[in-house]
């Protein structure tokens, strides 16, 4: 059990690093990933290479071709915008929806959760704070109580979830982002199904705006992206 449970998160830090690398454009478009260097590079098996490799396949980051391997897909600033404007209305929906079907033990966990992520903003834990991020919506999703849009909004999630971390990584982000969750938790208590879900979309279209600032500044700094 220790080795599978080994596996997975070795599995894991590759993906992440792998993800962080194509999402900010240090890994270009195009590039071959190659199964072998990969696991050198990571001091791994080709095992948990391979999941790390279908994992970033499932969220378009890579498609793997028959003799030629795992390849970089680009993906222009444009479409991106496009996925966060469509997720910012599907997350905005499910506020809305959450703000009248919470149930009390969810307002209690989503303040629990939402409280614990602020030691990774003090910390400008970059990492914790993306896990407790994922958390939150994770929660919100749930408490929306409608399994259809919770199983759309995780499809999309996973599209754009390189990116969504991305963005934290833009100066203030991480403070900015804890500070709208409280907004949008306080609009939920008061039950203003409507300000929550307005709330809630200017979250998402902030996130998708610091990308862009994010990925622009990668741009006249000289960093590779092709984004």
């Amino acid at each position: 059990m220790q080795g599978t449970e080994d596996g997975r998160s070795l599995s894991q830090r590759i993906r992440v690093s792998l993800m962080d690398d194509i999402s900010t454009g240090n890994i270009a478009p195009g590039t071959v990933l190659d199964e072998i260097q990969l696991a050198a590079q990571f001091s791994a098996s080709r095992t948990p290479v391979r999941e790390a490799l279908k994992q970033l396949e499932s969220s378009g980051l890579i498609e793997i071709r028959p003799r030629k391997g795992a390849v970089v897909l680009p993906l222009t600033l444009p479409k991106l915008m496009e996925m966060f404007e469509v997720t910012a209305e599907m997350e905005a929906m499910c506020a809305r929806l959450a703000t009248h079907r919470i149930t009390g033990d969810e307002r209690a966990l989503l303040w629990e959760i939402h409280d614990a992520a602020a030691l990774a903003v003090t910390n400008k834990d970059l990492d914790l704070y993306d896990e407790s991020n994922l958390r939150f919506h994770d929660q919100l999703y749930s408490s929306a109580h409608n399994a259809f849009l919770f199983e759309e909004l995780l499809r999309l999630r996973s599209r754009l979830m390189p990116f969504r971390r991305t963005q934290l990584r833009h100066e203030e982000r991480l403070e900015k982002s804890h500070s709208e969750h409280a907004e949008i938790l306080r609009a939920i208590m008061r039950g203003d199904g409507d300000e929550a879900a307005r709330v809630m979309r200017e979250h998402m279209l902030n996130a998708a705006v610091t990308l862009a600032r994010f990925m622009s500044a990668g741009l006249r700094s000289g960093e590779p992206t092709d984004l």
